[in-house]
This record gives C-alpha cells, structure tokens and sequence, in this order.
C-alpha cells in the first residue's frame, strides 16, 4: 500500500527557515505532480507549492519569493523550502500527490506536519 509520509515541521521563529520532507513508499508506477497545501485552524485547506513531473511549479501567491518546491524522482520524494516564515504560515502542512498503482486510486495525503511559527 502506497504511502506519503512529511517531516520536517516544528516550531520556529518569524524571519527563520524550515525544509519540509514528503516521502513515498510502497509499491508505485510513478508520481506525476506533487503538491503542499495547509490548513490552519479554522480556515479552509490551500494549496502552497505544486510541482509537475516535468517540473513546472506554481506556488500560491502568499508564499511567493519565499518558498521553494522541488523534487527528487530518484528517492519518490518532494521537498518545501521555506524561509522568511511568518506567523500566518502556521498551519499543518500537508503532502499530496497523484501516484500511479496497480490500483484505480491516484489521490494520495501525506498525515500532516505542524509548523508554527512565532512572532
């Protein structure tokens, strides 16, 4: 059974930096695009980082200029650079990705990292 799994949250404060992991596993084709989004409380889950197989990104425009998504094909893995964090970046953080199986599903979530940032 195929799983993303995200590291790499945890408290920090304003104007610091954080590198988010999201790691697939299990038995999988391939990845197509890979996608961060977060949820703070009480506000609807968006989108932050998105990056296709062929590596064509698009970020939300509040995390623009200051955060980076990349992958690794190599490793089924993706990576959220975030630096000059503010305090409205606090929310859980979540990997998503289209993964290609032996099964119909392609819709995959990562369980969620916290990242809390302090002013």
């Amino acid at each position: 059974q195929v799983q993303l799994v995200e590291s790499g949250g945890g408290l920090v404060q304003a104007g610091g930096s954080l590198r988010l992991s999201c790691a697939a596993s299990g038995a999988l084709f391939s990845i197509n695009a890979i996608g961060w989004y977060r949820q703070a409380p009480g506000k609807q889950r968006e989108m932050v980082a998105r990056i296709t197989s062929s590596a064509s990104r698009e970020y939300a425009n509040a995390v623009k200029g200051r955060f980076t998504i990349t992958r690794d094909n190599a490793k089924n893995a993706a990576y959220l650079q975030m630096d000059s964090l503010k305090p409205e970046d606090t929310a859980v953080y979540y990997c998503n990705a289209d993964i290609r199986t032996i099964n119909p599903k392609r819709d995959y979530w990562g369980q969620g990292t916290q990242v809390t940032v302090s002013s």
